[in-house]
């Protein structure tokens, strides 16, 4: 598994030569890479099937106990055919979509590393390997969503998409976190049988709404939906990708995964439930409101992602049966529609649906995948939309409770999905051309209608014979949510059955709503809809990120206000009230005990040090603060030598000349100093100093009165010489134990150095005399008097 993941990065690293090498024909042969990756899970199949799953391992971190570890069932077999089989399709579609973009071999670039992390995300079996491909997602899903980043629309976009997606990964980190302390253990697959004491735990209410939080806005749930529409600012490519078989599913699969571990409470079935219920509702009507291809698509996939949500807080049997075969449903009809969209506005320069029809006899191929799939999606029969949707209401008729409200909300969702599915399947091809396209209506070469046609032709095979995938895909996903198996049995015909009459009605209320869609779409009752929960949340976010970005700017325009001094003031006055209001808050502090003699050198010592102190205060010479101050610093080394560290003591002697001399060097080129007559500043400093001093020395006072630690100086002691061969212990810290950051620390020093470097040798620009500026004056008058006469 690691090899096929790792196989798509590479692949994404070559994807620019074969670009330039190939030309618009690379996507083909890119193309092939996920399509090995496709057959390559795929002969697992039966392996799954028959209930068995592949772990592999490989060590990571060992100091740390995390192993690079891989986990393979049915629930990440089935996302991996379906980010692999569509990720071909669509790879070969951007190769005709984006033929004479100039940036097309950027953009492989981004695409087949969103697919690498998508695909380690649901193999990953360690939950910091999946964080990190979970996180992964988001920040290539942001480069991709603003490709067209000369446009703002693009931009505001990617970067609505990257905070609350980015937001709710750094919940889910959280979650993860207290999910694996409280398990016991880092794997999936070993929390799988743990759900019992991970529910009866004190954490499990706060590891649920973290897990949630990362959840929901990763898969666009009610309030966070509002990002997923606008990331129709990206290529076609990413639409069709991200909503049919990638990201948005990627909340989707992290709640499933962990059904077996956090499900089956009241807190699950009621939160999952709602939030889904209400977005599958919410945002299948919305998606009526719109005319553009793309923004109906967005929020009919919205509407999909909470019946899945629903689903999964249901839980049951026939709940789950009908999220994995949903999931399928949704993928295959989704990515032909978008595919079919992208071909539509590439060749007629429009995706407005008062804009488009007539097209059948101009691009049949494009309508032959597009009305295949527009019509499954519609769930009509005998496509596999048709099956879907049967099983979905059957699980709400096998509800003990809230059945009835979950078959109605379902109905009610399904009529608006019919619709919209007619709509956009449909309405394109049929009638009579209504007006004069921007460019002459033409077919989409192969590389962009091979995509929908096989995906339509997909879902009519599934429809036909679901006998094909599900006893052996659906069932093993299945289990793999469940932990148990239970047979799948999908049919295309049942009988009359109360799901059959629940069909019916839905296909005459979506008749009605085909029909009667552009007096719908412009009703109060829509425009209300819209204005509440379609742009109105995108608005609220937009506002209070500006609106943050205001509030921080008038902060930084009164802090950062340039003075030095009220730097200085500011950091250790908020040392002092953080810090020791801690301390008194906490009861703390320490009991002044002084024992032993006090030599007559050590009162000398202090003296000079106060003294040296009290100069560089006083005194209005830059020259006579900076010698005042080494003094000091001299004083301070002599301490350490009369104590008993000589080390230390070099090391301050060799800071204090070398500050010296760099200081006089640059000392003459600045100003005296300026005083401050103000009593109340004076009084201000004063007060600040006074109380760091006291609160440093109440500090060092507990710290020496505290029973330390001291394993890991008795370790450091043990093995400086018999490990590292240094007799010196502070050296051997520094260029063995933590060479590393020694290095860190040197490395930021040279670049510090090379920056002031170029700095001095930048050559400095002349102020225009005014000798100059005289003559340029002069100059710009005679032309001008030039120009009047």
């Amino acid at each position: 598994m690691l090899v096929a993941v790792l196989s798509i990065f590479v692949g994404a690293a070559l994807a620019p030569l074969l670009v330039r090498l190939l030309g618009r024909a690379a996507g083909w042969v890119l193309g092939l890479l996920p399509l090995g990756v496709f057959v390559y899970f795929a002969q697992t199949l039966p392996q799954i099937a028959h209930g068995e799953s592949l772990r592999q391992t490989y060590e990571w971190l060992p100091l740390l106990e995390t192993p690079l570890s891989f986990y393979l069932d049915g629930l990440s077999l089935l996302f991996a055919l379906l980010v692999t089989g569509i990720g071909a399709l669509i790879v070969v579609y951007a190769g005709g979509y984006l033929a004479h973009h100039h940036q097309l071999g950027r953009f492989y670039v981004q695409l087949l590393s969103f697919m690498g992390a998508m695909l380690g995300l649901v193999v990953a079996d360690n939950v910091f390997v999946f964080f990190i491909f979970f996180e992964l997602t988001s920040l290539t899903s942001y480069l991709l969503i603003g490709f067209y980043h000369t446009e703002e629309g693009s931009r505001r976009a990617a970067r609505k998409a990257l905070i609350v997606t980015g937001g709710g990964g750094l919940a889910l980190l959280g979650g993860l976190v207290l999910l694996g302390g409280v398990a016991g253990t880092w794997e999936f697959s070993r929390m799988l049988d743990l759900g019992a004491s991970v529910q009866g735990h004190p954490y499990y209410l706060a590891i649920f709404i973290l897990v949630c939080a990362g959840a929901f806005t990763k898969s666009a749930q009610f309030p966070f939906h509002f990002w997923l529409p606008a990331a129709m600012a990206g290529p076609t490519p990413v639409s069709a990708y991200l909503h049919s078989a990638t990201m948005v599913k990627a909340g989707v699969f992290l709640l499933a995964r962990l059904h077996p571990v956090l499900g089956g409470t009241a807190l699950w079935t009621g939160t999952l439930g709602l939030f889904g219920g209400f977005t599958m509702l919410m945002s299948a009507w919305l998606a009526l409101r719109y005319t553009d291809l793309k923004q109906i698509l967005a929020y009919t996939t919205v509407m999909v992602l909470g019946l899945l949500t629903m689903l999964l807080g249901i839980g049951t049997e026939a709940a789950i049966t009908a999220m994995v075969t949903f999931t399928v449903v949704h993928a295959l009809y989704k990515g032909g529609l978008f595919m079919m969209a992208g071909n539509i506005d590439h060749g007629t320069g429009t995706r407005d649906l008062l804009e488009l029809g007539g097209l059948w006899a101009a691009m049949p191929w494009t309508m032959a995948g597009g009305v295949a799939t527009g019509l499954s999606m519609a769930g009509i029969p005998p496509l596999f939309g048709f099956i879907g949707k049967e099983v979905t209401y059957e699980a709400a008729l096998h509800m003990h409770t809230w059945g009835l409200l979950v078959l109605v909300a379902s109905v009610l969702a399904n009529v608006a999905l019919v619709g919209a599915g007619l709509l956009v399947g449909l309405t394109p091809f049929i009638g009579e051309v209504k007006g004069a396209f921007t460019r002459d209506p033409h077919e989409a070469t192969p590389s962009m209608w091979v995509g929908p046609l096989i995906l339509g032709i997909g879902g009519l095979a599934f429809g036909l014979y679901p006998s094909s995938i599900d006893h052996t895909l659906l069932q093993a996903a299945q289990a793999g949510i469940l932990q148990e198996s239970h047979e799948v049995h999908l049919a295309l015909w049942h009988g009359i059955t109360p799901a059959f009459i629940a069909s019916l009605v839905t296909f005459a209320l979506g008749g009605v709503v085909y029909a009667f869609w552009q007096g719908l779409r412009v009703s109060a009752f829509m425009e209300g809809v819209g204005a509440v929960f379609g742009w109105g949340p995108g608005e609220v976010f937009e506002r209070g990120l500006y609106g943050g970005v205001h509030l921080s700017g008038a902060i930084t325009r009164r802090v950062q206000n340039g003075q030095f001094r009220w730097y200085l003031c500011a950091t250790f006055l908020s040392l002092l009230v953080l810090v020791g209001g801690g301390m008194l808050a906490g009861g703390g502090g320490a009991e002044f005990s002084f024992s032993g003699e006090i030599r007559y050198y050590e009162v000398a010592l202090a003296t000079l040090i106060l003294l040296s102190i009290a100069a560089a205060v006083r005194t209005h010479d830059r020259f006579v603060a900076i010698l005042a101050l080494s003094v000091g610093g001299y004083g301070v080394a002599l301490v350490y030598l009369l104590f008993g560290a000589p080390d230390l003591a070099m090391t301050q002697f060799a800071v204090e000349t070398l500050t010296l001399i760099l200081l006089v060097i640059v000392i003459v080129h600045l100003p005296g100093i300026q005083g401050d007559e103000s009593i109340g500043v004076r009084l201000r400093d004063g007060l600040v100093a006074a109380g760091c001093g006291a609160l440093l020395t109440t500090i060092m006072s507990v710290v020496i009165q505290t029973s330390l630690d001291l394993r890991v100086s008795d370790y450091l002691a043990q093995k400086s010489y018999t490990e590292a061969e240094g007799h010196n212990i502070v050296n051997v810290i520094l260029v063995d134990f933590r060479g590393l950051d020694t290095m860190g620390e040197i490395t930021v020093l040279a670049i510090a150095a090379i920056g002031v470097y170029v700095l001095m040798r930048m050559p400095r620009q002349k102020k225009p005399s005014l000798a100059a500026g005289t003559s340029v004056a002069a100059s710009r008058s005679d032309a001008a008097e030039t120009e009047t006469d």
